[in-house]
């Protein structure tokens, strides 16, 4: 008797065990406006060394425009905001997996993403550049041909230097933004697939040898929460559309960007704003 009760018992204690390992395997639970506020912070994931998006200063402090608008963003729910720096690869598993509340992290708006996270209203543009020498022909994808291309490694640059470049093209890829970046103007690579604001990095490093070559893609940025968090995506949304006419982001365009505030898409195809 005492051996068949034993029995039932570790039956008992491996199922739930079982069902504690299930539930920290699955996706997260869902978080609302209200719970972080609960909480009082707002934990966002943001990059840590790509300028002028998010970047870690000589103090410590996390800044850039992903920070000021997190940063606001935590205002208009009456939190603090705690940083997560985060790699280009990392951003998405640290959001699905409950690491952080959200990203404003540099997040192009693609198709494929749209899969696995919920993007918010657009709140940024970009493109998606090629980087070489000035003293470099470069006007169409065929002139890639034999290149040595770095790439961030699963950034919007990876994907479509891998799309436009010949086969004789030889793409390397780094863990970062500035990993690419340092091996352009150290003569690892060639050329450089970035963004629009990589040059000011490059010029930095190597004044008048480089300039912006090609450009592949049009892109916009949004915030990203986990996929069917109605709740938080809806008070993005509704705080987007507020920096959008009040001026705020204007403020945040003019103090990184130094561009004026473009015009935003009402859609993207294979994107939705909203949650469902």
């Amino acid at each position: 008797m005492f051996s068949s009760m034993l029995s039932r018992r570790m039956a008992l204690l491996g199922a739930a065990a079982l069902v504690t390992v299930a539930g920290l395997a699955g996706p997260a639970a869902a978080v609302t406006p209200e719970e972080i506020k609960a909480k009082g912070k707002l934990v966002v994931g943001i990059q840590g060394d790509n300028p002028p998006w998010g970047f870690v200063t000589s103090a410590g402090k996390q800044d850039g425009l992903d920070a000021d608008i997190a940063t606001l963003y935590a205002k208009e729910l009456g939190v603090q905001v705690e940083f997560v720096p985060l790699e280009v690869n990392n951003r998405i598993p640290a959001l699905t997996t409950g690491r952080v509340d959200v990203l404003f992290a540099t997040m192009a708006m693609l198709p494929d993403r749209a899969k696995a996270v919920q993007f918010s209203k657009p709140y940024v543009a970009n493109a998606i550049v090629l980087i070489g020498p000035k003293s470099m022909s470069i006007k169409t994808n065929d002139d890639m041909a034999n290149l040595t291309i770095g790439v961030a490694k699963g950034a919007a640059q990876d994907t479509q230097v891998t799309k436009n470049a010949p086969s004789s093209a030889t793409i390397r890829r780094y863990d970062g933004d500035a990993p690419s970046v340092q091996a352009l103007v150290s003569g690892q690579v060639q050329t450089l697939g970035g963004n629009i604001f990589y040059m000011d990095r490059v010029e930095k490093a190597k004044p008048g040898e480089y300039e912006n070559k090609l450009e592949f893609q049009k892109l916009y940025n949004g915030a990203c929460t986990r996929l069917g968090e109605k709740e938080i995506n809806a008070s993005l949304n509704t705080f987007i559309d507020k920096i959008k006419a009040n001026g705020e982001l204007k403020t945040i365009y003019d103090k990184w960007m130094k561009v004026p505030v473009p015009t935003f898409p009402e859609s993207l195809e294979g994107i939705s704003f909203t949650a469902k």
